[in-house]
């Protein structure tokens, strides 16, 4: 067998799933979350009947954002884990990657946060401090 197939029970280097990861989570964000989040912040765009229901789909779309979360940090938990190896590209750019996913992730906590703070069941879970300035949001990094 040639050395450059791999048997099926190896997983992928430790780089290439944080892309991978990085990039569902990316995905899930951009077509998803922040559709949801710019109908909601529009208020011509949504009726008043519907607001309600269009925050408990916001709530359950950000607890699917909050396992592909997970799933990349620990993807870069794996990629901090492994030795360096002799090709540096890649693992440099799996990190840089991961960073802006970590960026977008963060700005949309934000207006998640801001949105869901006037429910009373998000309030009980959550309580005041994923709205203090400065602090990074509670739910998305606090519960995993």
């Amino acid at each position: 067998m040639p050395s450059m197939y791999r048997r099926q029970d190896q997983s992928p280097p430790s780089d290439v799933c944080l892309l991978l990861r990085a990039y569902a989570e990316q995905r899930w964000l951009s077509r998803e979350v922040v559709p949801v989040l710019r109908q909601l912040e529009s208020p011509d765009d949504l009726p008043e009947e519907q607001l309600g229901a269009a925050l408990a789909y916001l709530e359950v779309i950000w607890i699917e954002a909050l396992r592909h979360a997970a799933e990349t940090k620990a993807a870069f938990a794996a990629l901090d884990d492994e030795p360096t190896g002799m090709g540096e590209a890649l693992p440099s750019t799996a990190r840089r990657y991961h960073s802006a996913i970590v960026a977008l992730r963060d700005a949309v906590a934000r207006h998640v946060n801001r949105l869901l703070a006037g429910t009373s069941e998000y309030d009980d879970r959550v309580g005041s401090a994923a709205l203090e300035p400065g602090l990074r949001p509670a739910i998305p990094f606090d519960l995993l």
